[in-house]
This record gives C-alpha cells, sequence and structure tokens, in this order.
C-alpha cells in the first residue's frame, strides 16, 4: 500500500471524521448547501497584527522611559549626596558660616558639581538660616536644594 493511498484513521472531513475528534484545521462545513470554512480570514489576521504592534510599541515605549528615569533619579541621588555633604561641613565648622552667598565646585561619583550656598539670617536673631543649591557641572537633570538652620553669631 502506498503512503498516498493510506488515510489514517478518521482523516477526511465526513461525519466519521468529526466523530473520532480529528478534523483538519480548514476542514469545511455544510450549511444551507453552502461550504463555509473554519479559520480566520486576511482581514482578522491583519487586525489582530495591528493590536498587537500597537501593544508591543506600548511597551517598548514604557521600557524606555522607565531608563530614562531611572538616569535622571541617579544624577538627583547624586546631587543630593552632594548636598548633604556640604551641610555636614557648614554644620560642624566651630564658627558661624559668614552670611552672604559663596560658590565652589566638588567631585562625587565621578562627577564635577557646582554648589551655591547662601547664608541670610532667619527671623530668630540666635539662628542663620542656609541654603545649599547644587547642579551638575555638565548640566542635566541633576539638582538638589536644601535648607537648613544653625545657631548664628552670638
Amino acid at each position: 500500500m502506498s503512503a498516498e493511498a493510506y488515510q489514517f484513521p478518521g482523516e477526511g472531513r465526513g461525519l466519521a471524521a468529526r466523530r473520532s475528534g480529528w478534523v483538519p484545521a480548514l476542514a469545511g462545513t455544510r450549511k444551507g448547501g453552502r461550504l463555509e470554512e473554519a479559520g480566520f480570514t486576511l482581514i482578522e489576521m491583519l487586525v489582530a497584527l495591528a493590536i498587537f504592534s500597537l501593544a508591543a510599541l506600548a511597551l517598548l515605549r514604557l521600557g524606555g522611559a522607565t531608563a530614562a528615569n531611572s538616569a535622571r533619579l541617579n544624577d538627583q541621588a547624586l546631587a543630593q549626596m552632594v548636598a548633604k555633604n556640604l551641610a555636614v561641613e557648614t554644620l560642624t565648622d566651630p564658627g558661624p558660616p559668614v552670611f552672604g552667598t559663596s560658590q565652589g565646585e566638588a567631585m562625587n561619583g565621578g562627577r564635577r558639581w557646582r554648589w551655591t550656598r547662601s547664608v541670610m539670617r532667619s527671623p530668630e536673631a540666635r539662628i542663620v538660616q542656609i541654603e545649599i543649591a547644587v547642579e551638575a557641572e555638565a548640566g542635566g537633570p541633576g539638582r538638589a536644594r536644601l535648607v537648613l538652620f544653625r545657631r548664628g553669631p552670638a
């Protein structure tokens, strides 16, 4: 018996094939004398692919936004560390800071940071207000601002 002549059990499109549970993917059925095919049309496939591609693009955008936010948060965290280091230096200095504005540079995280420290009087005469602002020398989103209070000159 040749391979072409052999039929697998239940193979075909007839009633016996349906009863056995095995039916080819695009087996036709007759309804009202008209042959109807089971499966997807080309339009249905195109719509499904369009929906899938929109979902994939949305996920790609989400991944890009997450990476950008992560880099921005890293820069801000480094700027905050620089500001806190300057605050510790200012608070632990034995003498009170001089009124006015001073500027400088600091190295942290392998980057240069510009800082500005403004010392001004507070409503309470014995306390001074110190504002520290830090930003990356190269620019970008890494910025921090810190306000603290310290006992002033006697």
